[in-house]
């Protein structure tokens, strides 16, 4: 599975995750399999959702921030990249906040989106319209890379970092 394989990609090379601090779904199995394999971890989770949602502690670094907006920032500001899964609501929301600092200059940091068997292709679509229609500049595309697995990931997020 990709996720498990994005864990162990990132406690092979010695690079940290920092995540949203649950221990379910996609992003629980990345952190579940970095965490096995030895990678450092530091989960960030709002208060509200330390009643709702199980954690993934195993050894890494827990932050509890006041809400999702402080979330967000304390995941940014630890991380040197973003990584997007697929996923749903709360991934996109994740791409297009860091995307659109990206784009008005606020940072540089890679964004890679992890497009296994063509998950991303509709949002991909989708920018491409937004451009088409001239609600933005293809330079936003600049911005952040779509990537088809696991190694591709791994040799950009090391082209990114070096």
């Amino acid at each position: 599975m990709a996720a498990r394989d994005t864990g162990a990609m990132l406690a092979r090379n010695g690079w940290r995750l920092v995540f949203g601090a649950g221990d379910v779904g996609l992003m629980g199995e990345v952190a579940k399999a970095a965490q096995a394999a030895g990678a450092p971890t530091l989960g960030v989770i709002p208060v509200h959702l330390l009643g709702r949602e199980r954690r993934a502690r195993d050894g890494g670094q827990m932050v509890v921030t006041e809400d999702m907006h402080e979330r967000k920032k304390v995941m940014f500001m630890n991380s040197d990249a973003v990584v997007v899964l697929p996923g749903g609501a709360g991934s996109l929301d994740e791409f297009f906040e860091v995307l659109t600092w990206a784009q008005i200059g606020l940072h540089g940091k890679p964004i890679l989106l992890l497009d296994m068997e063509g998950y991303w292709q509709p949002l991909l679509a989708l920018i491409d319209h937004v451009i088409a229609e001239g609600f933005a500049d293809a330079s936003l595309k600049r911005h952040f890379q779509p990537v088809p697995d696991v190694p591709a990931l791994e040799a950009a997020l090391a082209r990114a970092l070096a």
